[in-house]
């Protein structure tokens, strides 16, 4: 969102909170007048007496924490096989299974993997099909 966008969004903000203290005197009339429920005017409210116009920007819904995302060590270990060994998402699973005794799904790969953009490996490292392999030459 740009500084107009969230400018405009603060000032009418504002706006919905001095017609409920000056115009109607009434939150539930205000509300039904601008659209709004009468939770948000509360939470704008409370958020403009603490903050002041601060409190009535936009705020990022981003949790502040994710206690169930991947370590940051799993996630190196998934990048260091995909880039050394070009290994697929079931292949790199079931080596960290078997040899780091780390349970990942595949799609957990899988999604690690599109995150850092690492899905697609380039042309040069697909595999190839034995057919495609090798080219056999005959002497006349």
């Amino acid at each position: 969102m740009t500084e107009q966008e969230q400018r405009r969004l603060v000032n009418h903000r504002r706006a919905v909170l001095e017609h409920a203290e000056e115009v109607t005197g009434n939150v539930a009339q205000t509300c039904r007048y601008f659209g709004i429920t009468r939770p948000t005017f509360y939470k704008w409210r409370n958020r403009y007496e603490d903050q002041g116009l601060q409190g009535l920007r936009d705020r990022s819904s981003r949790p502040h924490r994710s206690p169930g995302a991947t370590d940051a060590e799993v996630v190196g270990k998934i990048i260091y096989l995909r880039q050394n060994y070009h290994f697929g998402p079931a292949k790199i699973a079931m080596y960290l299974k078997r040899y780091h005794d780390i349970t990942i799904s595949n799609s957990g790969v899988w999604r690690i993997l599109v995150r850092l953009d690492m899905n697609r490996l380039p042309a040069s490292q697909k595999h190839k099909g034995h057919q495609k392999r090798w080219k056999r030459y005959e002497k006349q």
